[in-house]
Order: structure tokens, then C-alpha cells, then sequence
């Protein structure tokens, strides 16, 4: 094995690849490291640069071959494969193209009664199979999106204690606290470079479901890697158990978490602290730690506490944010107004919210408005009602505070609506419905193109339904929605409902960062991603009713979003891998995954004797 002279005794792991006699190493560099199994140790020279990227192949051979997702390629193995492998005769005879593959799995998984179940075949495939998971995933990115997250991932969620088969990242529970590094190292892979974590207190709008969040940080990293081609090897998920409050979980003998109440104060964030000082030091500093699906009391203050000192964001409310504000700045190509000529209203107050206000006064600030006067011009409401200065009720947070105005306090939303008459009426509140008939024509009557945001997850919990809007508007309104809505057909013409969905972000951030080696994420790095996203939208588009380009272009578009967010981190010092690349936007391409099968065979030669 030959290594680069600059590199460190520490760079340097052992990896146990087969149990019984077979050995390797993996090596990480100041270039990418790729993992792909059953492929030997190489050293390239790769983007025209001096580094060396170094390949980890194992070779497996027989059975162990078809049990290993990244080696195994299925009915795709040909006749000198199988039989170089020994495994000849361990798959039916005919030698499938990965295109046959797909259309097979596509015509069973159709065929299935009911989205769990497809969930279920899905999760399968990724374990047995990890390339044609994706394959089909960027294949068919539409139809497998809504199962693979939002909105089946939910109920997934919910039914995690029956339907659970084999890991697909770690558990820590509080019950691990002082020896959190440990169980770090017993992930296999060692050059990890994007974390999604979740406590499970506050899953969707579903509530606390405890260990059984799991879910969402495995739907949320396949999508890093089907969205924006993140290789699976650097993502790992992890769901930290401090126990739970859900009474129906405490008594369910299936449950697969502690069974006691949650452990807050003092112990729960030291058992934090102690987890993010265990992944620097297990994965580096410039591994992404993304919080996702934190209870509000939480996730506010955690985000403020680790921003400035660790590669870190929270998806709730800075992707949140971000998919939100692309929106409102596409809809104004709609209405035809500037951004500060706007009232907004978030029902909601809660952690979704307050992260899209705070990015949206970013995004007036950008018009040369005032922080205070943007504030004006964004009303919260809550649960005790609109949220307004020395209200009676109180419920104010800090970060409530900021939106609370010198008015009277209104508790009805439809009463706050008339009252307010706003331009755009935005739901994150997780509740359900919400936004009545009466209220919906109200906003009609106020603006030419009223534009409603109904962004709750899963679908049950959207403020209202894409036709409710439609049909209450009379066609005139601008609609999106965080889960899918079937088109809507009304007085002869075809709507189809944008999806905010926060899947339009972080795979792009999450690809900025692993491939340019990002070390700190400024609030800035999600307006830009707004914006990118919003240049994205076409005349087209928008004349369908779409304020998000079609579903279809998300890789291309994740793709943008990395270059721009690549542009400002080089430009101001925060990416690490260097020197920038001429060409950051092809550096970016050659680092996605591909998810194609390669050529599974040792290097062959001829080999003759001297006379």
C-alpha cells in the first residue's frame, strides 16, 4: 500500500471487513474519500490536482456477495461476475439490466395495497440493494418521494416498533451518557461527514414518538443522496433516546425505546454537549451535524448555543425557512409587489415559523428596509391568539417577542384575517385544519391573488386542502403546501399545487458542504439557497400555478443551490477544501453519486515468461 508523504499516522484506520480473513484500510484525504464494497485499495490522482483519492474495495465472494447492499447487484450480475464471485447458480439464470430491474420493482411496488407497504418494500430494497434503491428513487424521484418522507414516513413513524428490520444508523440513549464516543465508533464507516440527529419529541406534527422518530433522519439522508447524490457512505443517521411522554408508547409492549418519562434540565444537556463533542471527535469538525424534529423549547436555544461552534443547522427552521421564502419571493412574479409592500400572517408561532420571519426580514433587509420596519410587517399567532405586546394571556417567548406589535389582542384567526387583511397567510402550525371557507374567500376579497401557504406535515395536518383553496379563491390564488396535493381541476383549467417542502434545500446545502469542506453555516447561506431556488422557477412554471420548479428537476436544482453555496463559502473563508476548483459547478457534478452498477470484476491482464 502506498500512501501520500503529507498524510497523518490519524488519517489511517483498520477496517474489518469479512469476520474469518479479509482486511482493509480506509484512509481519508484532503480530497473525497469514496467506500464501494468488493473493490480493492487504489490510489488515484482525481480533479487535476495533487491529492490522491483512495478507493476501499473488499472482496467478498459467495454468499456474502448477494447479503452486502453496496456489493450486491442482484439479477444485474453477469455470467464472468457470478462465477469469478462464486455465486453461479445463487440467482435465477437470465442477466437483467438495472433498467429491467427498476420497471420490475416499479410494476410490484404499484401493485401494493397501501403506502405503508411500499414504505416497507422500499426499506427492503435499500438494505439488499443500496444502487438500485437509488436507481429507482432519482428514476421515479415523483411518485417514490411522498413514500420514502412526507407524508407515509409519519405513519412509519408511528408503526416503527412493528415494522423495524435492520439498522440503518445508531441509537444513543441517555443511558449511554459518558460513553457516547464509544458507540460512535461502532459505526463501521469512519469518513462520516453529514449526521441528521432527532430526540423524536416533536416528530412532524405528530408529536413526541420518541425512539420511534428513527424515520426521519433515514428518510431525510436518502433524500440527501436521491436528491442531491450525497453518497450514502458519508451520511449517518442517529436518534438520541432520553425516553418519551407519550403515554400510549410508556404502555406498548412493542415499543422499541425507554419506556420512561423524558429526562430533561441539566442531565439533557450535558448527555447533548457530551454528543457533540463525541462527533467531533469521532468525525472531525467539519462533519454536519443537522438537528431535525426538536421540540421548540429545545431547538431554538440548542441552534443559538452550537452555531458558532460547530458545523450545524436546524432543518425546522432554517430549511424551513428557506423553502418558504423562495416561495413568497416567487409568488411576488405572480402579484407583482415588492416583498416590503406585503402583511404577512403565520399561523403558527412555533419554531417553523419563527424561522421563516427571521429569513424573511433577512430577505427585506436585501430591499433596504429597516430590521424594525420588516418586523412590522409579519404577524404571529399562536394558541392563545395573535401575538401582540403584554398580552393577557402571556405565552411570549424571545423569539415571539420580537413579532409582538402594539395592538389589541384578536383570538379568532378569521377575526385576525379581516382584521389584518393580509397579502399572504402561511400555515406551520401543525394542527390541522385551519384555514375555513370563509377565511379563504376573505383573502380573496383583499388581494387579486391571495397567496396561501398551508405547510404542515403529514397531509392530515395541512391547514386546507389544494382545491378548498382553489375553489374558495375562485382560481385566484397563489397555493403551496409541505405534503403533496393532487392537480385541481376548476372552471376549465388545470392547477398544480406547489410543494414547499424543505427537500428542495438540504440535499443542496448538504452537498455544499460535504463536497467543499463548509465549517460554519451563516444565516446567509439559507437566503441564498431561497434565492437560488426561486431563480429556478420559469414563466412556465408559474403559469401552472407553481412557485417551486416540478419535483422532476430537483437534482438539477440541489445542484444549484451547492454552487452558490459554494461561491459565497470560498469567497468569505468558510470551506475548507483547497484550492477552490476552476470549475466549481463540474468539481460538484463529479462528486455526485451515481447510482450505476461498475464493474464488479478484479483488474485482469496477460502475464507471459521471459524466455
Amino acid at each position: 500500500m502506498f500512501v501520500k508523504p503529507t498524510m497523518k499516522i490519524n488519517q489511517i484506520y483498520p477496517y474489518l471487513s469479512w469476520s474469518l480473513f479479509q482486511r482493509s484500510i480506509i484512509s481519508r484525504t484532503k480530497a473525497s474519500t469514496t467506500y464501494q464494497s468488493k473493490e480493492r485499495i487504489l490510489l488515484n490522482r482525481t480533479n487535476n490536482n495533487s491529492d490522491y483519492k483512495m478507493t476501499t474495495r473488499r472482496f467478498l465472494t459467495g454468499y456474502d456477495v448477494l447479503l452486502d447492499r453496496r456489493a450486491n447487484k442482484g439479477t444485474a450480475f453477469s455470467i464472468e461476475e457470478r462465477q469469478t464471485y462464486r455465486i453461479h447458480g445463487l440467482l435465477p439464470p437470465t442477466v437483467a439490466t438495472p433498467e429491467l430491474q427498476v420497471e420490475r420493482f416499479m410494476d410490484n411496488l404499484r401493485n401494493m395495497p397501501d403506502d405503508l407497504s411500499r414504505y416497507i418494500a422500499l426499506a427492503a430494497l435499500q438494505d439488499r440493494n443500496e444502487k438500485l434503491f437509488y436507481r429507482v428513487a432519482m428514476t421515479y424521484t415523483q411518485e417514490i418521494m411522498p413514500l420514502v418522507y412526507t407524508p407515509t414516513v409519519g405513519l412509519a413513524c408511528q408503526k416503527y416498533g412493528l415494522i423495524f428490520s435492520k439498522p440503518k444508523g445508531l441509537f444513543i440513549s441517555i443511558n449511554d451518557k459518558g460513553h457516547i464516543y464509544d458507540v460512535l465508533s461502532n459505526w463501521p464507516i469512519h469518513d462520516v461527514r453529514a449526521i441528521v440527529v432527532t430526540d423524536g419529541e416533536r416528530i412532524l406534527g405528530l408529536g413526541d414518538l420518541g425512539c420511534n422518530g428513527m424515520g426521519i433522519p433515514v428518510g431525510k439522508l436518502s433524500l440527501y443522496t436521491a436528491l442531491a447524490g450525497v453518497a450514502p457512505e458519508y451520511c449517518l443517521p442517529i436518534t438520541l433516546d432520553v425516553g418519551t411522554n407519550n403515554e400510549t408508547f410508556l404502555k406498548d409492549k412493542y415499543y422499541l425505546g425507554l419506556q420512561h418519562k423524558r429526562v430533561t434540565g441539566k442531565e439533557y444537556d450535558e448527555f447533548i454537549d457530551e454528543f457533540m463533542q463525541a462527533v467531533v471527535k469521532r468525525f472531525g469538525q467539519q462533519c454536519l451535524i443537522q438537528f431535525e424534529d426538536f421540540a421548540n423549547h429545545n431547538a431554538f436555544r440548542l441552534l443559538e448555543k452550537y452555531r458558532e461552534h460547530y458545523c450545524t443547522f436546524n432543518d425546522d427552521i432554517q430549511g424551513t425557512a428557506s423553502v418558504a421564502v423562495a416561495g413568497i419571493l416567487s409568488s411576488l412574479r405572480i402579484t407583482g409587489r415588492k416583498l416590503s409592500d406585503n402583511t404577512f400572517v403565520f399561523y403558527g408561532a412555533g419554531e417553523a415559523s419563527i424561522g421563516m420571519s427571521d429569513l424573511l426580514v433577512v430577505a427585506m433587509e436585501r430591499e433596504g428596509v429597516s430590521v424594525e420596519d420588516a418586523r412590522k410587517k409579519i404577524f404571529l399567532v399562536d394558541s392563545k391568539g395573535l401575538v401582540v405586546k403584554d398580552r393577557p394571556t402571556g405565552g411570549l417567548n424571545e423569539e415571539k417577542k420580537r413579532y409582538a406589535h402594539e395592538r389589541e389582542c384578536i383570538v379568532k384567526l378569521g377575526e385576525i384575517v379581516k382584521a389584518l387583511k393580509p397579502s399572504f397567510l402561511i400555515g406551520a402550525a401543525g394542527q390541522g385544519p385551519a384555514f375555513t371557507r370563509e377565511i379563504l374567500e376573505d383573502m380573496a376579497s383583499f388581494n387579486e391573488h391571495p397567496v396561501i401557504f398551508a405547510l404542515s406535515n403529514p397531509t392530515s395536518k395541512a391547514e386546507c386542502t389544494a382545491s378548498e383553496a382553489y375553489e374558495a379563491t375562485k382560481g385566484q390564488c397563489v397555493f403551496a403546501s409541505g405534503s403533496p396535493f393532487p392537480n385541481v381541476d376548476y372552471n376549465g383549467k388545470t392547477y398544480i399545487p406547489g410543494q414547499g417542502n424543505n427537500s428542495y434545500i438540504f440535499p443542496g446545502v448538504g452537498l455544499a458542504i460535504v463536497t467543499c469542506g463548509i465549517r460554519h453555516i451563516p444565516e446567509e447561506l439559507f437566503y441564498i439557497s431561497a434565492k437560488t431556488l426561486s431563480e429556478q422557477v420559469t414563466e412556465e412554471d408559474l403559469a401552472a400555478g407553481l412557485v417551486y420548479p416540478p419535483i422532476e428537476k430537483i437534482h438539477a436544482v440541489s445542484r444549484k443551490i451547492a454552487v452558490a453555496l459554494a461561491e459565497y463559502s470560498y469567497e468569505h473563508k468558510l470551506a475548507a477544501h483547497y484550492p477552490k476548483p476552476k470549475d466549481l459547478e463540474k468539481y460538484i457534478e463529479e462528486n455526485q453519486y451515481k447510482a450505476e452498477y461498475s464493474d464488479a470484476l478484479p483488474p485482469r491482464w496477460d502475464w507471459q515468461k521471459k524466455n
